[in-house]
């Protein structure tokens, strides 16, 4: 768990207990929000701009239950999930910032989760010192994770942070190659879209900096070291399973664990299902850590793509052009794969993007809530949300043609996409919250909001996932799930701006 900001116990020991309580004062709507922001002197990190931000996006939110909902989240990474920081400074080994951000409540740092985290925070940081060195440190701490073991989905806390790290049961059980250790590795289920929030959250940082400031706060030796160690790995793993005289070729990475959920663990003895050479690069895993069904997770190449392009662009700048030129190709190569391999012709729906592929002829034509996904695309940058493949796409996934996909109708609390993860009937916030965030239709964007606020079994905090056959979303996981509180945030910023009067 994350522990508060100790205060000689005025604090309770960590966040999750705040989480499921409601505290007054309440909104005045009928929904009645609490208020669930910690007591100032709890909070594990105050930005002033943030604060400004808060105070200044809320006032013009007329709803009181969606400002409430709005004051509660958007700090929420902020209030209770940087675990630690350290600010550098020093002349010591620590010169440069590190910050460790969990996901909630598993005091373990997700490179997607924590990249997603922050990154709405980002464009404050300019007014605000503390919060672009905050930033930055999770830029060096991704590096340094993995610069050290880039298969990993998840990392405990380094020794320096004295902080208690988080244990994964499963994890001692594990089978995996390449080995990793257990001191410094929460989990090592290998997941493409890691890496490309690791690049995504580079090269954002690096663009919003002057090249001297970004430098004088990223140990770019580090960090050059864990993006060429990534891109070479993303460049062995388009390999196919078998090479030309059907003889295996190297698995590169591999994950077995022993469990009773399927999803927990890999095909072909932990190396996955077999692929032919696409373009694309193979995974394990989802960003919902549960494992593909064919290799070639199209959402999270599609997202790969993207970001490869920008760190290319990045590398250009900073005269590491070798490598730079082998991400643009590699993107190159996954956005052609994509178009070749990665779509199927359905038979409502026309031309649309599978979830997964393998090269042979086998397409899974679904998504699941956690992004990237295919819905999230255009939020991605890989296409326009006016683009016909991806409306066609967009039909097919928003309707019961879609497996994951589930709708009480219009009496529902939620209709949206779900996730193997957490099983039928219950729908992720945040799928709703990136169908409002891909959409320029004002009724479906106020109607996201208004029953992404409803869900919140009174707890005023966005949840994991809702049983949609629930009341008011009384059951569901994850009582703190700071990722989702930042989407959500995000969608609510970018209503206030774009459509002034409403919310």
């Amino acid at each position: 768990m994350a522990f508060f900001r100790n205060t000689g116990g005025s604090c309770p020991t960590h966040y999750a207990e705040w989480a499921g309580t409601p505290h007054a004062p309440f909104s005045g709507g009928p929904l009645r929000i609490p208020t669930m922001r910690p007591p100032p002197e709890c909070r594990s990190f105050t930005s002033a701009a943030v604060e400004k931000e808060l105070s200044r996006i809320s006032a013009q939110i007329t709803d009181p239950d969606i400002r409430q909902l709005f004051i509660n989240i958007m700090p929420n990474t902020l209030d209770t999930a940087i675990a630690w920081h350290y600010a550098g400074g020093t002349k010591d080994k620590l010169d440069y910032p590190y910050t460790f951000v969990i996901t909630g409540d598993i005091n373990a740092q997700w490179t997607r989760d924590s990249t997603n985290q922050l990154l709405p925070l980002l464009p404050y940081a300019a007014a605000d010192a503390s919060l672009n060195t905050l930033i930055a440190g999770l830029v060096n701490m991704q590096a340094e994770q993995i610069a050290a073991y880039p298969f990993a989905n998840a990392y405990k806390p380094p020794a320096r942070s004295g902080l208690v790290p988080g244990e994964n049961g499963w994890a001692k059980g594990d089978t995996v190659h390449p080995p990793f250790d257990l001191r410094t590795v929460f989990e090592a289920k290998f997941e493409i879209d890691s890496l490309a929030a690791f690049f995504k959250l580079s090269t954002a940082f690096w663009r919003q900096q002057q090249q001297q400031d970004a430098d004088s706060l990223l140990d770019m030796g580090v960090w050059r070291r864990a993006v060429t160690i990534a891109v070479e790995l993303l460049v062995q793993l388009q390999a196919p399973t078998f090479d030309s005289e059907q003889r295996l070729t190297d698995a590169t990475v591999r994950f077995a664990r022993t469990a009773n959920t399927p999803t927990e663990s890999s095909f072909g003895g932990g190396r996955g299902n077999p692929i032919r050479r696409t373009g694309m690069v193979r995974t394990l895993f989802r960003p919902s850590d549960d494992s593909v069904i064919f290799p070639f997770l199209v959402p999270a190449n599609a997202m790969l793509a993207v970001e490869l392009r920008a760190l290319a662009d990045m590398l250009d700048k900073t005269g590491d052009t070798t490598i730079a030129s082998r991400s643009r190709r590699l993107a190159e190569d996954i956005t052609r794969g994509i178009y070749e391999f990665g779509t199927a012709e359905h038979p409502k729906y026309g031309h649309v993007f599978a979830y997964e592929v393998d090269g042979y002829g086998s397409r899974l034509l679904m998504d699941d809530a956690n992004v990237p996904s295919l819905l999230a695309l255009p939020y991605l940058g890989f296409v326009n949300a006016t683009d016909p493949i991806y409306q066609n796409t967009r039909r097919m996934l928003l309707s019961p043609d879609n497996p994951w996909y589930f709708s009480n109708g219009t009496s529902g609390l939620l209709n949206g996409i779900g996730s193997p993860h957490t099983g039928f009937r219950k729908v992720w916030p945040m799928s709703v919250a990136i169908q409002a965030l891909t959409s320029d239709d004002q009724q479906e964007i106020i109607e996201a909001v208004r029953v992404l606020a409803a869900s919140t079994a009174g707890l005023g905090l966005m949840h994991e996932s809702v049983d949609i056959d629930s009341a008011n979303g009384n059951s569901f996981t994850r009582p703190w799930f700071a990722w989702c509180n930042g989407v959500v945030s995000e969608l609510i910023t970018r209503v206030v701006s774009e459509y002034p009067g409403l919310l």
